[in-house]
């Protein structure tokens, strides 16, 4: 039985954070070693630069951190082919002929653009890159045959419009070229992580995560400076769970849920200071965080050969995606001579 194919990726803007590691990472090295999947792991660059055009200093800055995450958590490039977006030309033609095929109505009516355009604040300038970036997804996923792409909910209407495009394209030119892709859905309880100072997303921007490369005294500091219950002034004031962000990290990665069950049983009661519980998600956090941190050091023992697998990845790839670019130039017409 073949193999499905598998495309994801992450934007280069910063090193990764443990929002990453609950809600996609560690699902990929699940994926990955199922041995049921082909994946395409994609540091998306040019995508990162489509908001971050005057500044690519950060995006230079990131390539490799982010690639040390990847390796860190267990992401293997024996199993796994991690690529960089730039360094595979076909992407930015499919691209082009994508673009044909799409009207820029459609392109203004996608939710997930208009979610990102406001929260970027770019008002009357939106860069015409940040526009397109779906059209480029799909030129990704259509490049490797992807037929499974990781998502969440907010993402669904990026791989609606992926399908759309394949429709078009295989409808317009009577070919069966282009692979529509279904959408992997991670496990119930891998959703998207609070911040530290309970804000609803943890983000790079925000600066408001714990991130995979933080040394043990930074994710202590940050875990005790954790949002809790602003009522929770005195340890026998009763405490309210739901919302409070510490409660909402022992859930997401707690391995022993009788224990936690019975610290939220007595925080409610009253009897149960934050200082304690903030105590125990520190040591919850670093059983996972270490191994993944040790790991991480290792490999920057060596940034060379960091450098080196994203060259072989990217090159594996691109032989991949040549092959898919052949077939929509034959299918399009444009092989001249």
């Amino acid at each position: 039985m073949a193999k499905k194919i598998i495309l994801t990726g992450d934007r280069p803007t910063g090193r990764l954070h443990i929002g990453h590691y609950i809600g996609s990472l560690k699902n990929r090295v699940e994926l990955q070693n199922s041995g049921d999947y082909e994946s395409y792991i994609m540091i998306a660059d040019l995508q990162a630069l489509t908001d971050n055009a005057r500044n690519p200093e950060k995006i230079r800055n990131s390539l490799l951190e982010v690639a040390l995450d990847y390796l860190a958590v267990g992401i293997d490039p024996s199993k796994s082919t991690i690529l960089v977006q730039s360094q595979i030309p076909a992407l930015s033609e499919l691209t082009m002929y994508y673009l044909d095929l799409v009207s820029v109505n459609r392109l203004n009516r996608n939710p997930t653009v208009k979610t990102e355009i406001a929260q970027k604040a770019f008002g009357e300038s939106v860069p015409a890159g940040f526009l397109i970036y779906p059209v480029s997804q799909a030129a990704d996923i259509t490049a490797f045959k992807a037929d499974t792409v990781p998502v969440g909910d907010d993402q669904e209407p990026m791989l609606e419009q992926t399908r759309e495009i394949v429709r078009t394209f295989n409808r317009t030119y009577n070919v069966d070229v282009l692979v529509e892709p279904e959408g992997y859905f991670p496990p119930k309880g891998s959703g998207r992580l609070p911040g530290i100072d309970g804000n609803a997303k943890m983000s790079k921007s925000l600066n408001n995560g714990i991130y995979l490369a933080d040394d043990p005294d930074v994710v202590r500091q940050k875990i005790m400076s954790m949002y809790t219950d602003p009522n929770h002034i005195h340890v026998e004031d009763p405490g309210q769970v739901e919302g409070n962000v510490v409660f909402t990290y022992l859930d997401m990665f707690g391995t022993d849920k009788e224990k936690i069950a019975e610290l939220k049983e007595q925080y409610r009661a009253g009897g149960l200071g934050d200082v304690k519980i903030k105590r125990y998600l520190v040591d919850v956090m670093e059983a996972i965080l270490e191994p993944i941190r040790n790991r991480r050091l290792e490999y920057a023992k060596d940034m060379g050969a960091v450098a080196q697998m994203l060259k072989d990845g990217s090159a594996k790839a691109n032989a991949v995606a040549e092959q898919t670019l052949a077939e929509v130039r034959a299918a399009i017409g444009v092989n001249y001579f």
